[in-house]
């Protein structure tokens, strides 16, 4: 059963999501495919996406959860070399073609949300 569009699900704890560090992958149902999402914290803020190079549909990471490339500036796919800016997922070098596909997350109370859309949901079991 879908949940209603902006409904808060739990992500993970605040400290998970360590500054420039690893990635948190999660799942999602997105326009009605099973993709793999994940979660980061640059410059103090959490961030989220779909995992999916916009150059080819293929996840970015080529060792789980390290998508941050060594100057810890940019999110890197391993592949094709796109760079792609934490804050906003934007194409910023590269074979990519426009940005990543953003996810909304909240965090408070020391947890981090992402949130439903009309074509994001989560997965079911």
């Amino acid at each position: 059963m879908a949940l209603p569009p902006d409904t808060a699900v739990d992500l993970c704890a605040s400290a998970d999501l360590v500054e420039r560090g690893m990635a948190l992958p999660f799942d999602v149902v997105f326009s009605g495919q099973t993709w793999r999402a994940f979660a980061i914290r640059y410059q103090g803020v959490a961030y989220a996406y779909l995992n999916r190079c916009t150059h080819v549909a293929m996840e970015l990471d080529y060792e789980p959860g390290r998508l941050f490339d060594d100057s810890g500036e940019w999110l890197l796919c391993s592949t094709h070399g796109a760079a792609y800016a934490p804050q906003s997922g934007q194409c910023a070098g590269g074979p990519c073609r426009g940005g990543l596909v953003k996810i909304s997350l909240s965090e408070g109370a020391g947890v981090v949300r992402w949130h439903t859309a009309y074509n994001l949901q989560p997965v079911e079991f």
